[in-house]
C-alpha cells in the first residue's frame, strides 16, 4: 500500500475528490496528523497532508513508514534550473537539504542520520511518477495557455529542500550558486527522503514548477493551485498507480 503525501490541502484536493469518486475515504488521526485510508486507480492507498516544513513532513513520514509499502509526494516547487519553468514538472532523481549545516561534524550537507548530502529516490517508483508527467502535461497544455505557460517540459533532477520560503532573486540565485545542478527548490521533499531512507522505505517525489522562485511571478499563486498544482498531482498519482498495477 502507497501513501500519497503533500504539503497543502489544494495540492491534495484533486486527489481527495479523485478517491470519493472511488469510494468511501476513512479517516484516523495520529500524533495529529489525519491519514485517509482510501481507494485510487483502484488501488488502497493513504493519503496525507503533511502541512509546509521539513518537521512536519518528517513527522508524518514517520507515521506512515511502519504502514505503508512506499511513499509518493507530490505539489509545487520554486525552479531553479535554467531550463525549468512555470508548468514544467520536475521529477526527483535525488534530495539535499540545502540549509543543512553540521560542519565541521560532517560535511555540508551530509545528513548524519543516512550518512549522505544527496539521498536518492527509488527508480521503479520514479520511473512509474515520470511516465505520469508525459501524460500529466499534455492534458493541462490548454490551462496552462490560459495563464501565459507555453510548452510544459518534465525535467529529471535533484530537488533541494529547506525550511525557508525562496521567493527572491537573491536566495534562489545564492542557491544556483551553491548547487548548480539543482532544478527545484521547496520545503519537504528531502525530509520525507531522510525519513524513508533511514526506515528501509521506497519513496519518489514530482513537483510542478509554480514559479522561477523569484520576486517576478507571473502567475498569481492562488490561481496555479487550483487550475494546474491540483489536477497535475491527481493525474501524476493517478498515472503512476496505473503504471504500477
Amino acid at each position: 500500500m502507497l501513501a500519497i503525501i503533500a504539503a497543502l490541502e489544494e495540492e491534495l484536493s484533486a486527489i481527495v475528490a479523485a478517491a470519493q469518486a472511488e469510494g468511501e475515504l476513512r479517516s484516523e488521526i495520529v500524533a495529529g496528523v489525519t491519514l485517509m485510508h482510501a481507494t485510487l486507480a483502484g488501488q488502497q492507498v493513504v493519503l496525507a497532508r503533511s502541512g509546509v516544513g521539513k518537521v512536519a513532513a518528517a513527522t508524518t513520514a514517520t507515521i506512515l513508514a511502519e504502514r505503508v509499502s512506499g511513499m509518493i509526494l507530490v505539489g509545487t516547487a520554486g525552479g531553479l534550473g535554467a531550463a525549468v519553468n512555470p508548468g514544467d514538472v520536475v521529477v526527483a532523481t535525488e534530495l539535499l537539504q540545502h540549509d543543512l549545516d553540521a560542519r565541521p561534524l560532517w560535511d555540508r550537507w551530509v545528513s548524519p542520520v543516512v550518512g549522505t548530502a544527496r539521498i536518492p529516490v527509488d527508480a521503479y517508483l520514479t520511473a512509474a511518477l515520470a511516465a505520469a508527467a508525459v501524460g500529466a502535461c499534455s492534458r493541462h497544455r490548454n490551462e496552462l495557455a490560459e495563464l501565459g505557460v507555453e510548452n510544459p517540459t518534465i525535467h529529471p533532477g535533484l530537488i533541494i529542500s529547506g525550511d525557508v520560503f525562496v521567493a527572491t532573486a537573491q536566495g534562489s540565485q545564492r542557491l544556483r550558486d551553491e548547487l548548480p545542478d539543482a532544478l527545484a527548490v521547496e520545503m519537504e521533499g528531502a525530509a520525507v527522503a531522510q525519513v524513508c531512507a533511514a526506515a528501509g522505505v521506497p519513496f519518489a517525489v514530482a513537483r510542478t514548477i509554480s514559479d522561477r522562485a523569484d520576486h517576478d511571478a507571473t502567475v498569481d499563486f492562488t490561481v496555479f493551485l487550483r487550475k494546474i498544482a491540483a489536477p497535475y498531482a491527481r493525474d501524476l498519482v493517478l498515472g503512476a498507480l496505473r503504471v504500477l498495477s
